[in-house]
C-alpha cells in the first residue's frame, strides 16, 4: 500500500506505552540492557531476556534498544561530543534523514526518546522511500531559525540516494536555506565517520566512531519544540 501519512505523528497505544506510567519499567528495562551490553551480550540474545522481564510490547522493546548503550560506549560518546554554546563558525555535516525525522516527529507529536547517551531519537524509520508530511518543511525551518542563531555553518546535509525522494528533500533543503548544501550519496554514515567537520548525528554507529559531534536533535527539541512527547530513559 502507498504511504499516505499526512504527519509524523505517535502511534495509536504510544501515549500508553510511553507514558508517565510506563516510564520506570522502560527506564529499568534501558538500564539492564545496558548492563547487559556493557558484559558483552548479544543485542537479540540481551533485548528478549530484558523485554521478557518487563513484558513490553514489541514498539517499546524498539524503544529500549534505541536508548541503550555499554559503559564503554557512554564513555566514548561523551568524550566526543560538543554543545551548542561552541557550534559558532563551525562546519557542520548533517545525517539528513536521522535528524529530520526526529524533528518531524517532534512536532507532529510522535514520541521522543531521551537515551542514555543524551541524544534525542525518534521511533520512526525509512525502509527505501521517504515521503514529506506536514512538518517537513516547519522542521527544517527550525534548524535554519536556531542553527543561524547558534552560528554554526557551513552546513551540509547528507541524505541516502537509496532511499526515493531522497533529490526532492535535497531540493527544498535548498529551497529553505540557499546557503546550506545537501547533498544525495550512496551512504552518509561512511562519510559521517570520516575525519573532518563536526557530526550531527543520534546513529550509535556514527557516534562510535566518529570524530566530534553535537547532539544537534536534543538541541533543536529543546529550543523550538517545548512541549514535544519526549520520554526520558536516561
Amino acid at each position: 500500500m502507498p504511504d499516505i501519512r499526512k504527519h509524523r505523528g505517535p502511534g495509536p497505544q504510544d501515549p500508553i506505552y510511553f507514558g508517565p506510567e510506563a516510564r520506570a519499567d522502560l527506564t529499568a528495562a534501558v538500564s539492564d540492557l545496558s548492563w547487559l551490553f556493557s558484559r558483552g551480550y548479544a543485542d537479540a540474545s540481551a533485548l528478549k531476556l530484558v523485554g521478557d522481564r518487563y513484558k513490553l510490547v514489541e514498539r517499546q522493546r524498539i524503544a529500549v534498544l534505541r536508548s541503550a548503550c555499554s559503559d564503554a560506549a557512554l564513555a566514548n560518546r561523551r568524550s566526543r561530543e560538543i554543545g551548542t554554546a561552541v557550534l559558532r563558525g563551525r562546519a557542520l555535516r548533517i545525517d539528513g534523514f536521522n535528524l529530520i525525522l526526529t524533528l518531524e516527529s517532534a512536532l507532529g507529536g510522535g514520541a521522543i526518546l531521551s537515551c542514555r547517551d543524551g541524544s534525542y531519537r525518534d521511533l520512526a524509520s525509512v525502509h527505501g522511500t521517504y515521503r514529506n508530511v506536514d512538518e517537513t518543511r516547519p522542521a527544517l525551518e527550525l534548524a535554519a531559525r536556531y542553527l543561524a542563531e547558534w552560528g554554526a555553518g557551513p552546513c551540509t546535509w547528507l541524505l541516502d540516494s537509496p532511499v526515493s525522494n531522497s533529490g526532492r528533500l535535497a531540493g527544498l533543503i535548498r529551497e529553505v536555506n540557499p546557503d546550506w548544501i545537501a547533498e544525495v550519496v550512496p551512504n552518509p554514515d561512511a562519510v559521517l565517520v570520516q575525519p573532518g567537520d563536526l557530526v550531527a548525528s543520534a546513529d550509535s554507529m556514527i557516534l562510535d566512531n566518529c570524530g566530534e559531534w553535537v547532539s544537534l536533535a536534543r538541541a533543536l527539541v529543546g529550543a523550538g519544540v517545548p512541549d514535544a512527547f519526549v520520554t526520558d530513559l536516561q
